[in-house]
Protein backbone atom coordinates (compact mmCIF):
# COMPACT_ATOMS: atom_id res chain seq x y z
CA UNK A 1 0.00 0.00 0.00
CA UNK A 2 3.21 2.28 0.52
CA UNK A 3 4.36 1.78 -2.38
CA UNK A 4 1.47 2.21 -4.04
CA UNK A 5 1.40 5.54 -2.88
CA UNK A 6 5.01 6.44 -3.25
CA UNK A 7 4.96 5.44 -6.76
CA UNK A 8 1.61 7.80 -7.29
CA UNK A 9 3.81 10.13 -5.61
CA UNK A 10 6.54 9.92 -8.16
CA UNK A 11 4.22 9.89 -10.92
CA UNK A 12 2.73 13.13 -9.72
CA UNK A 13 5.70 14.90 -9.98
CA UNK A 14 6.81 13.38 -13.11
CA UNK A 15 3.24 14.60 -14.35
CA UNK A 16 3.72 18.12 -13.38
CA UNK A 17 7.30 18.39 -13.10
CA UNK A 18 10.96 17.91 -15.11
CA UNK A 19 13.00 16.96 -11.71
CA UNK A 20 14.68 13.65 -12.44
CA UNK A 21 12.06 11.17 -9.66
CA UNK A 22 12.94 7.28 -10.55
CA UNK A 23 9.65 5.23 -10.42
CA UNK A 24 6.38 6.48 -11.36
CA UNK A 25 3.04 5.03 -13.22
CA UNK A 26 3.84 1.66 -15.17
CA UNK A 27 3.56 0.95 -18.60
CA UNK A 28 1.27 -1.66 -17.92
CA UNK A 29 -2.36 -0.04 -18.37
CA UNK A 30 -4.25 -1.46 -15.54
CA UNK A 31 -1.53 0.20 -13.73
CA UNK A 32 -1.53 3.21 -14.63
CA UNK A 33 -4.99 3.61 -14.27
CA UNK A 34 -4.82 2.71 -10.27
CA UNK A 35 -1.68 4.95 -10.25
CA UNK A 36 -2.83 8.23 -12.57
CA UNK A 37 -5.97 7.57 -9.79
CA UNK A 38 -3.56 8.23 -6.97
CA UNK A 39 -1.39 10.55 -8.58
CA UNK A 40 -4.41 13.43 -8.92
CA UNK A 41 -5.30 13.01 -5.55
CA UNK A 42 -1.56 14.80 -5.09
CA UNK A 43 -1.41 17.33 -7.46
CA UNK A 44 -1.82 20.05 -5.06
CA UNK A 45 0.73 18.70 -2.71
CA UNK A 46 3.35 18.75 -5.92
CA UNK A 47 2.24 22.09 -6.80
CA UNK A 48 3.12 22.99 -2.82
CA UNK A 49 6.42 21.28 -3.40
CA UNK A 50 7.24 23.34 -6.81
CA UNK A 51 5.73 26.36 -5.10
CA UNK A 52 7.93 25.93 -1.78
CA UNK A 53 11.31 25.39 -4.16
CA UNK A 54 10.30 28.75 -5.60
CA UNK A 55 10.08 30.63 -2.51
CA UNK A 56 13.14 29.10 -1.11
CA UNK A 57 15.13 30.84 -4.23
CA UNK A 58 13.24 34.00 -3.84
CA UNK A 59 14.23 34.03 -0.24
CA UNK A 60 17.92 33.38 -0.96
CA UNK A 61 17.77 35.95 -4.16
CA UNK A 62 16.07 38.69 -1.74
CA UNK A 63 19.10 38.37 0.11
CA UNK A 64 21.62 39.56 -2.68
CA UNK A 65 19.18 41.66 -4.62
CA UNK A 66 16.16 43.90 -4.50
CA UNK A 67 12.53 42.07 -4.37
CA UNK A 68 11.71 42.40 -8.16
CA UNK A 69 14.37 41.15 -9.49
CA UNK A 70 14.09 38.59 -6.34
CA UNK A 71 10.84 37.41 -7.76
CA UNK A 72 11.42 37.19 -11.77
CA UNK A 73 14.13 35.08 -10.69
CA UNK A 74 12.04 32.45 -8.47
CA UNK A 75 9.82 32.48 -11.43
CA UNK A 76 12.15 31.45 -13.71
CA UNK A 77 13.26 28.60 -11.34
CA UNK A 78 9.77 27.79 -11.20
CA UNK A 79 9.73 27.73 -14.76
CA UNK A 80 12.41 25.55 -15.33
CA UNK A 81 11.24 23.08 -12.62
CA UNK A 82 7.94 22.46 -14.54
CA UNK A 83 8.97 22.83 -18.07
CA UNK A 84 6.89 25.65 -18.60
CA UNK A 85 3.93 23.32 -18.90
CA UNK A 86 1.21 25.33 -17.49
CA UNK A 87 2.80 28.39 -19.28
CA UNK A 88 3.04 26.35 -22.92
CA UNK A 89 -1.04 25.56 -21.94
CA UNK A 90 -1.58 29.84 -22.06
CA UNK A 91 0.06 30.22 -25.15
CA UNK A 92 -1.73 27.35 -27.17
CA UNK A 93 -5.11 28.05 -25.66
CA UNK A 94 -5.03 31.64 -26.72
CA UNK A 95 -3.98 31.31 -30.34
CA UNK A 96 -6.62 28.66 -30.66
CA UNK A 97 -9.35 30.66 -29.28
CA UNK A 98 -7.86 33.98 -30.51
CA UNK A 99 -7.32 32.35 -33.90
CA UNK A 100 -10.07 29.57 -34.57
CA UNK A 101 -13.37 30.47 -35.32
CA UNK A 102 -14.80 26.14 -35.33
CA UNK A 103 -13.60 23.46 -32.60
CA UNK A 104 -11.28 22.11 -35.23
CA UNK A 105 -9.70 24.95 -36.51
CA UNK A 106 -8.89 26.04 -32.96
CA UNK A 107 -7.44 22.30 -31.86
CA UNK A 108 -5.38 22.62 -35.48
CA UNK A 109 -3.73 26.08 -34.28
CA UNK A 110 -3.10 24.64 -30.13
CA UNK A 111 -1.21 21.74 -31.87
CA UNK A 112 1.21 24.02 -34.00
CA UNK A 113 4.46 24.33 -31.93
CA UNK A 114 4.65 28.45 -33.31
CA UNK A 115 3.47 30.48 -31.18
CA UNK A 116 1.19 33.30 -32.77
CA UNK A 117 0.20 37.07 -31.71
CA UNK A 118 -3.15 35.96 -29.68
CA UNK A 119 -0.41 33.35 -27.47
CA UNK A 120 2.30 36.01 -27.22
CA UNK A 121 -0.09 38.68 -26.09
CA UNK A 122 -2.29 36.35 -23.15
CA UNK A 123 1.36 35.06 -21.99
CA UNK A 124 2.49 37.73 -21.39
CA UNK A 125 -0.24 39.63 -19.72
CA UNK A 126 -0.94 36.41 -17.66
CA UNK A 127 3.16 36.48 -16.88
CA UNK A 128 3.14 40.01 -16.14
CA UNK A 129 0.04 40.03 -13.80
CA UNK A 130 1.58 37.13 -11.71
CA UNK A 131 4.70 39.30 -11.41
CA UNK A 132 2.88 42.69 -11.01
CA UNK A 133 0.80 40.78 -7.95
CA UNK A 134 4.13 39.42 -6.18
CA UNK A 135 6.01 42.52 -6.53
CA UNK A 136 2.72 44.43 -5.12
CA UNK A 137 3.32 42.57 -2.07
CA UNK A 138 5.52 44.25 1.23
CA UNK A 139 8.41 41.92 1.39
CA UNK A 140 9.51 38.73 0.56
CA UNK A 141 8.08 37.04 3.47
CA UNK A 142 4.37 37.77 1.61
CA UNK A 143 6.07 36.82 -1.50
CA UNK A 144 7.32 33.79 0.03
CA UNK A 145 3.92 32.58 1.27
CA UNK A 146 2.04 33.63 -1.69
CA UNK A 147 4.53 31.38 -3.94
CA UNK A 148 3.61 28.04 -1.78
CA UNK A 149 -0.17 28.82 -1.14
CA UNK A 150 -0.14 29.54 -5.21
CA UNK A 151 1.13 26.79 -6.21
CA UNK A 152 -1.35 24.54 -4.05
CA UNK A 153 -4.41 26.54 -5.49
CA UNK A 154 -3.12 25.95 -9.29
CA UNK A 155 -3.31 22.31 -9.24
CA UNK A 156 -6.41 22.62 -7.10
CA UNK A 157 -8.25 24.47 -9.43
CA UNK A 158 -6.65 22.36 -11.76
CA UNK A 159 -7.98 19.06 -10.50
CA UNK A 160 -11.22 21.18 -9.83
CA UNK A 161 -11.96 21.97 -13.54
CA UNK A 162 -10.66 18.07 -14.97
CA UNK A 163 -14.32 17.82 -12.36
CA UNK A 164 -16.06 20.30 -13.91
CA UNK A 165 -15.68 20.33 -17.58
CA UNK A 166 -16.08 17.00 -19.43
CA UNK A 167 -13.21 16.05 -22.02
CA UNK A 168 -14.07 16.93 -25.82
CA UNK A 169 -15.72 13.75 -27.31
CA UNK A 170 -13.61 11.64 -29.58
CA UNK A 171 -10.49 13.19 -28.42
CA UNK A 172 -8.52 10.66 -26.55
CA UNK A 173 -5.42 12.31 -25.00
CA UNK A 174 -2.59 11.98 -22.18
CA UNK A 175 -5.45 15.01 -20.72
CA UNK A 176 -8.22 13.11 -21.26
CA UNK A 177 -7.32 9.78 -19.66
CA UNK A 178 -5.99 11.76 -16.38
CA UNK A 179 -9.13 13.84 -16.13
CA UNK A 180 -11.43 10.64 -16.66
CA UNK A 181 -9.96 9.87 -13.37
CA UNK A 182 -10.59 12.94 -11.25
CA UNK A 183 -13.96 13.05 -9.35
CA UNK A 184 -15.69 14.12 -6.00
CA UNK A 185 -13.26 12.06 -3.81
CA UNK A 186 -10.48 12.94 -5.32
CA UNK A 187 -10.61 16.73 -4.75
CA UNK A 188 -11.83 16.30 -1.42
CA UNK A 189 -9.16 13.83 -0.62
CA UNK A 190 -6.49 16.62 -2.28
CA UNK A 191 -8.03 19.26 0.31
CA UNK A 192 -7.49 17.22 2.86
CA UNK A 193 -3.93 15.91 2.32
CA UNK A 194 -3.26 19.68 1.90
CA UNK A 195 -5.21 21.32 4.51
CA UNK A 196 -2.03 22.73 6.66
CA UNK A 197 -1.42 24.90 3.11
CA UNK A 198 -5.17 26.84 2.87
CA UNK A 199 -4.71 27.45 6.69
CA UNK A 200 -1.17 28.93 6.36
CA UNK A 201 -2.91 31.29 3.60
CA UNK A 202 -5.43 32.07 6.13
CA UNK A 203 -3.69 32.78 8.98
CA UNK A 204 -1.40 35.28 6.67
CA UNK A 205 -4.21 37.07 5.10
CA UNK A 206 -7.66 35.54 5.49
CA UNK A 207 -9.17 38.30 3.09
CA UNK A 208 -7.09 37.37 0.81
CA UNK A 209 -7.24 33.67 0.60
CA UNK A 210 -11.72 34.45 0.82
CA UNK A 211 -10.71 36.90 -2.06
CA UNK A 212 -8.65 33.91 -4.03
CA UNK A 213 -11.29 31.34 -3.32
CA UNK A 214 -14.07 33.55 -4.43
CA UNK A 215 -12.20 34.42 -7.59
CA UNK A 216 -11.49 30.43 -8.41
CA UNK A 217 -14.71 29.69 -8.32
CA UNK A 218 -15.74 33.05 -10.93
CA UNK A 219 -13.06 31.52 -13.26
CA UNK A 220 -14.30 28.26 -13.13
CA UNK A 221 -18.07 29.01 -14.34
CA UNK A 222 -16.59 31.20 -16.79
CA UNK A 223 -14.29 28.73 -18.16
CA UNK A 224 -16.40 26.11 -17.93
CA UNK A 225 -18.71 27.44 -20.40
CA UNK A 226 -16.21 29.01 -22.59
CA UNK A 227 -14.13 25.82 -23.24
CA UNK A 228 -17.63 24.01 -23.95
CA UNK A 229 -19.19 26.48 -26.04
CA UNK A 230 -15.36 26.67 -28.03
CA UNK A 231 -14.94 23.21 -28.02
CA UNK A 232 -17.51 20.90 -26.82
CA UNK A 233 -15.08 20.13 -23.83
CA UNK A 234 -12.07 20.10 -22.52
CA UNK A 235 -8.18 19.43 -23.64
CA UNK A 236 -5.03 18.66 -21.38
CA UNK A 237 -4.33 22.41 -22.35
CA UNK A 238 -7.27 23.66 -20.66
CA UNK A 239 -6.29 22.38 -17.37
CA UNK A 240 -2.80 23.89 -17.93
CA UNK A 241 -4.40 27.11 -18.54
CA UNK A 242 -6.75 26.60 -15.38
CA UNK A 243 -3.89 25.84 -13.02
CA UNK A 244 -1.78 28.94 -14.32
CA UNK A 245 -4.87 31.20 -14.13
CA UNK A 246 -4.70 29.86 -9.96
CA UNK A 247 -1.46 30.75 -9.68
CA UNK A 248 -2.36 34.49 -11.07
CA UNK A 249 -5.83 35.09 -9.18
CA UNK A 250 -4.12 33.90 -6.22
CA UNK A 251 -1.09 36.06 -6.60
CA UNK A 252 -3.26 39.72 -7.59
CA UNK A 253 -5.65 38.52 -4.39
CA UNK A 254 -2.74 38.71 -1.94
CA UNK A 255 -1.89 41.77 -3.36
CA UNK A 256 -5.50 43.58 -3.05
CA UNK A 257 -5.29 46.31 -0.57
CA UNK A 258 -7.29 46.27 2.56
Amino acid sequence: MISDWLRAAATALQFLTRLPIPGGASADPARFEADIGRAIILFPLAGTLVGALAAAALWLASMLWPLPLAILLALALEARLTGALHEDAVADLCDGLGGGRTAEEVLRIMKDSRIGAFGLLGLAFALALRAGGLMALPDAASAAIVLVVSGWAARLLMLAAMLAIPPMPGRAGLGGSVASRAGPRSLALALLLTLPVPLLGLWWDARAMLLAAIAAVLFLAWFRRLVLRRLGGSTGDCFGFAAYAGLVLTSLAFAAGP
